[in-house]
């Protein structure tokens, strides 16, 4: 009986640990759209934020600080291991705002490099450690580095997007 009891138990401690486990993986980015007009979403649905031009909010990010609004641009850079940041700029190849998604909830996709976007979510200001900044440093992410290493950065902390070709 005892045998069965303890077999039992042991059943269950790996069955509830499998589940945990299964449950808190992230999962992986899909592919980039390959159609024309096909549309990837990720985190919360757009809502009704008012749309703001984004190099409007890059010239005074002070004035959208904690109001949420809605963004339109083109990603630049992406993050290559698992698409946990982006860089969105007005047009290619100008200066825009490295994107991160709320609570780390979701991801886009690493080949997502020139696609357009759609974002809704709020402007932060954040001081990047320079632990933090060399590693975003080393995934591509343009940054203005202080003396001491660390970074001052305009982040856009988005609830939700929406990519296009």
């Amino acid at each position: 009986m005892k045998r069965n009891c303890l077999a039992l138990l042991l059943f269950i401690t790996c069955f509830a640990v499998s589940c945990t486990t299964e449950a808190n993986q992230t999962l992986p980015p899909q592919a980039a759209p390959t159609g024309k007009g096909e549309v990837i979403k990720r985190g919360a649905e757009l809502g009704h934020s008012p749309l703001v031009a984004l190099a409007d909010l890059l010239k005074d990010p002070k004035s959208f600080t904690g109001k949420p609004v809605m963004v339109e641009g083109v990603i630049d850079k992406v993050c290559t291991q698992k698409g946990c940041w982006m860089e969105l700029t007005p047009k290619t190849g100008e200066a825009g705002m490295r994107v991160t998604f709320k609570d780390y909830g979701f991801f886009v996709p690493t080949n997502s490099k020139g696609m357009k976007v759609k974002a809704e979510g709020e402007v932060a200001f954040k001081v990047l450690s320079k632990e933090d900044a060399d590693h975003l440093s080393g995934e591509g992410a343009r940054l203005n580095r202080n003396p001491d290493g660390t970074a001052n950065e305009i982040n856009f902390v988005a609830t939700g997007v929406e990519l296009r070709n």
